[in-house]
């Protein structure tokens, strides 16, 4: 061993000349837990190599390359060299003190990156040191991580309490979840001085990361964010196995502060808070998975100044207590709507979330108004339009009465712009006002396919043209006259006019209409009425196919079965949906419609014998009814419009959600005749007990004002005003199932004799963001992926079907290259050869599924609903004699309205990082291929490319595929700015 000479050392470095090198000289080092061991040269050299080996990529056993080797051994000679010169000069050698020797030596010989190397080398050592606990002689931690408090004080970190954390989330899961795996992940990623907060969410984030491989995983990071909100709700000192207890002994201090500091109304302080704090059940917080309560952390649970002041139970119930204000025993009814709620066995709409039991209990979710041909009027409700979206209200607005481009205007002579500049005007109302700044505004406008104005109405959401005449952050409807299908499937031609010189044909429908439509086209015809168009049905309807198809809008909307079904035919017309196309309730100018919505959880209903639980329905939907009928006299109303509308008529929509986990659990496949009748079967049972339980409450509070004359009066029920539509339409154009499977006649006596609370009881709502809180599948939809990001405002979730998962698991199929299979088909699992092909048809995907299918499935439900749902069609190949034929089936089959048309990119990110040939198969948006001999789905390798640009605010609702190492991101059907109806 040599010693370099001192004249080379750089100024401050350590002087050995004139030191006896003492060859022979035995020298000791002291280890980290003080034994004292001989001084090991080589150890130093091989630590070096070692870091060396990584930074030149080298293989463990392989051999450095000589000048490399050459250069390690000269390093590691000064370094020995140094240290014992340290020992001769009376220093006590280390390990940590050799180490801090080779850092030095490395960065002082230039080689920065393989000294970096080295200091993360060290830090990971240390860190699984303290992992372990280890301690030095005198009982100290040999390595310790300063953790930085949110006070600024800074202590040293406890590596067991990380492993309790982590014990703790993990209890009950330990046969699918490691905790040590886990708290070695974190302990690597920390640094000293880390701050707590950043502990907390490298707890979370370890756990998120592993939920591809096992969903069990969703929980345990739930409840390690758990952990993060009781420590912000409670009061400081709580110890972790008390926390229930602790949570009913600061309900009543959580109520007060939420009333000091202008959160919660002074109200909820008439409750009895010891009673009510003693119903909570801190044990269902374990029923949200991650996702479901970031979400709610996020957006609906208060804070003051950035820090919550309710944990998720206290949101249950402070929502329970604020639709209970009004009821007698409002504490039992309270804990009622508690238990349903608590249980995930309903969920109210997010506006119903955000504000019971606040200052301003904005509890509905739909706005809807008719626009008048007055420029007051117009301005009037472009205001009333941002008073409502401050509140989180969701808009339609019926736009068909005002008058076309080149109607003459009376009071000065000059000609009309038509409708399209006013549009523009409450497009850029929706974007100001953005529901107080939680969501986006969301708006949807609607126009009758006669109007004048119709063909400039359908371009409104294009990317090119007149920036003027666009509305890209305004959802467009088509509201659809019967007369006008009948012309097209004739192919005969169409008229358009102004609604100035028409001005009764938007308050018609059915017969009516079409008998006053044509006399206005005789009118026409005579030279009567001067500005009309007259167009080819196919043309206009190719039109309205094409722009659905390129920007996502007009939706397709029906007018006269919302019209000829309407319990409420006798007291007005409806003249448009709302902003999700679910709600149908009659508009005027004196009348803003306003709807309540809440969803029943589907498959929290379905036993574990995979049995449908009519009894646990009928419990649930009787407390649902009463919750919303309760929103409607405790709601706040920002016009008076609104209020007078919902006092009236007391409209409510009880919906469902998580239709296909349903299915998964009764193992049925959503393209089967299985699925249809349970479609039915379900929906009937929700329609049977929706109506009975309004009708008790009507024999309880009384019936609705505008009762007497409606269809409920009449003794018409939802189902029998089938036949009434059926009447309206030729024979082949009505082709609706009519089949019974209950005795209705109890509930028909009780309308007779009671009348109805509610003069609408049933739509079905897209329910995006309430189902994510309570983990179950958007409302009636068929699965997207098994396996695909999701975002939201609260960030980007991995979703993964955990029924197809459980099943893998039982068959042995789960495993790291099952998962890799399921990246590289994009969420598919019909190309997969060793699953069963039983199981690949219950976990065909949502375009893997015949559309046919999901529109018969959407026909049975629609028979027993008295308004409608929002209804989304998927196509994995477009064309337009599909488009065609898929909404000509769907308007035969009595739908009201659609929602959404889904497609599917003809192209896909190519996997770079996985065996393409390990595979030997092509995925399937690759090829051409059929999904099996009964439904064809055609992916041909070409398409317009409009047809695969994804839009971020859901209106082409295109997919493309991710690349291996990331999953395939879902399309906008969880689009933030469609919650308005959830």
């Amino acid at each position: 061993m040599t010693f370099p000479a001192s004249s080379d050392r750089p100024q401050g470095q350590l002087d050995l000349a004139g030191i006896d090198p003492l060859q022979n000289r035995e020298f000791s080092i002291r280890k980290r837990d003080g034994r004292v061991e001989p001084f090991n040269e080589e150890r130093i050299f091989l630590a070096i190599e070692a870091t060396f080996k990584v930074e030149h990529d080298v293989v463990k056993d392989a051999a450095l390359p000589e000048g490399l080797l050459a250069t390690v051994r000269d390093i590691a000679d000064r370094v020995a060299g140094h240290a014992k010169g340290l020992a001769v000069q009376g220093e006590d050698l280390s390990v940590e003190r050799i180490q801090d020797l080779v850092e030095l030596e490395l960065m002082q010989d230039g080689h920065l990156a393989i000294a970096r190397r080295f200091i993360l080398y060290r830090e990971e050592r240390r860190r699984a040191r303290a992992l372990r606990g280890d301690r030095d002689v005198d009982g100290q931690p040999q390595a310790e991580i300063k953790i930085t408090l949110a006070d600024g004080t800074v202590q040293p970190l406890d590596p067991q309490r990380i492993r309790r954390d982590l014990m703790q989330a993990c209890r009950g899961l330990e046969d699918r979840c490691s905790w040590r795996e886990m708290a070695e992940e974190v302990m690597t990623s920390l640094y000293d001085g880390v701050r707590s907060s950043e502990v907390e969410q490298a707890l979370i984030m370890t756990a998120k990361a592993r939920i591809e491989r096992e969903p069990a995983y969703t929980y345990v990071a739930a409840r390690l964010l758990l952990n993060t909100i009781y420590k912000e709700v409670l009061p400081a000192g709580f110890a972790p196995l008390e926390v229930a207890a602790a949570h009913r002994a600061h309900f009543k201090d959580y109520i007060t502060h939420g009333i000091q500091v202008g959160r919660l109304t002074k109200e909820l302080a008439g409750f009895d808070l010891d009673r009510v704090a003693a119903a909570l059940r801190l044990e269902r917080d374990d029923k949200f998975t991650y996702m479901g309560l970031q979400t709610i952390y996020d957006r609906y649970l208060l804070h003051e100044k950035d820090r919550r002041i309710e944990s998720p139970q206290y949101f249950w119930m402070r929502v329970s207590m604020g639709l209970a204000m009004k009821e007698e025993d409002k504490n039992a009814r309270a804990i009622e709507f508690y238990e349903v709620l608590s249980k995930f066995l309903l969920t109210s709409s997010t506006p119903t979330l955000f504000n019971s039991g606040t200052l301003h209990p904005q509890l509905s979710s739909c706005y809807l108004s008719t626009v008048m041909d007055d420029l007051d009027h117009i301005f009037k409700v472009i205001s009333d339009d941002a008073k409502l979206s401050k509140w989180a209200g969701g808009l339609g607005n019926d736009w068909t009465n005002v008058r076309a481009t080149g109607s003459r205007i009376r009071g000065t002579n000059g000609r009309s712009q038509g409708v399209i500049p006013f549009l523009k005007v409450a497009n850029d109302t929706a974007v100001a006002v953005n529901q107080g700044g939680k969501r986006k505004g969301a708006m949807c406008a609607y126009l009758e396919t006669w109007h004048l104005d119709i063909e400039d109405f359908l371009e409104l959401r294009k990317n090119t043209g007149d920036e003027r005449r666009r509305t890209h952050d305004m959802n467009t409807a088509n509201w659809i006259p019967d007369l006008f299908m009948k012309r097209l499937a004739a192919q005969a031609t169409w008229t358009l006019f102004s609604p100035s010189d028409v001005p009764d044909l938007h308050e018609l429908y059915g017969a009516a209409f079409e008998r006053r439509y044509e006399e206005y086209e005789a009118m026409a015809d005579r030279g009567e009425i001067a500005l009309f168009k007259r167009v080819d049905a196919t043309h206009l309807w190719r039109k309205m196919l094409t722009m659905l198809f390129e920007t996502g809008h007009p939706w397709v909307t029906f007018k006269d079965p919302s019209n000829v079904r309407s319990p409420q035919d006798h007291v007005g017309v409806v003249h448009n949906s709302n902003l999700c196309t679910e709600i149908l309730l009659n508009t005027s100018a004196e009348e803003t419609a306003v709807c309540n919505l809440a969803s029943v959880n589907m498959p929290n209903h379905i036993g574990e014998n995979g049995q449908f639980d009519e009894a646990l329905l009928a419990k649930t939907i009787r407390t649902a009814m009463r919750m919303l009928d309760n929103v409607i006299d405790i709601n706040f109303y920002p016009t008076p419009e609104a209020q007078t509308a919902n006092l009236r008529h007391r409209p409510v929509g009880l919906g469902l959600m998580g239709f296909q986990d349903a299915l998964y659990k009764m193992r049925i496949p959503y393209a089967s005749q299985a699925a249809v009748d349970f479609a039915d079967r379900s929906m009937e049972a929700i329609s049977y007990y929706a109506i009975l339980s309004s009708s008790e409450l009507a024999a309880e509070r009384g019936a609705y004002q505008s009762f007497k004359g409606s269809k409920w009066d009449r003794g018409l029920l939802p189902i029998d005003t089938l036949k009434l539509l059926e009447k309206e339409r030729a024979p082949g154009d009505f082709q609706v199932d009519l089949s019974v499977s209950k005795d209705w006649a109890p509930v028909r006596e009780s309308v007779k004799k009671h009348g109805m609370r509610n003069s609408n009881c049933m739509a079905i709502a897209p329910t995006a963001t309430i189902s994510n809180i309570t983990g179950v599948s958007q409302s009636i939809e068929p699965t997207y992926k098994n396996l695909y990001a999701k975002s939201n405002l609260s960030g980007e979730f991995t979703t993964v079907n955990t029924y197809l998962i459980e099943d893998l698991k039982a068959l042995g199929l789960w495993d790291p290259e099952m998962l890799d299979d399921l990246k590289y088909f994009d969420g598919s699992v019909l190309e997969i050869e060793r699953i069963p092909d039983p199981i690949k048809e219950v976990y065909r995907t949502s375009f893997e599924i015949d559309p046919e299918w999901i529109i018969e499935a959407a026909s049975r439900r629609q028979k027993w609903i008295d308004m409608g749902q929002s209804l989304n069609l998927y196509i994995a190949a477009p064309s337009g004699r599909k488009l065609n034929d898929m909404y000509f089936l769907s308007w035969r089959k009595g739908l009201k309205t659609t929602y959404y048309l889904r497609s599917v990119a003809a192209t896909s990110v190519e996997k770079s990082t996985l065996d393409v040939n390990r595979r030997g198969v092509q995925p399937r948006w690759m090829k051409n291929k059929s999904a099996s001999a009964n439904i064809k789905i055609d992916r041909p390798e070409a398409a317009p490319a409009v047809a695969v640009a994804a839009k971020e605010d859901g209106n082409l609702e295109t997919v493309t595929a991710g690349t291996a190492d990331t999953l395939p991101k879902a399309c906008s059907i969880t689009d933030p700015g469609c919650e308005s109806c959830q």
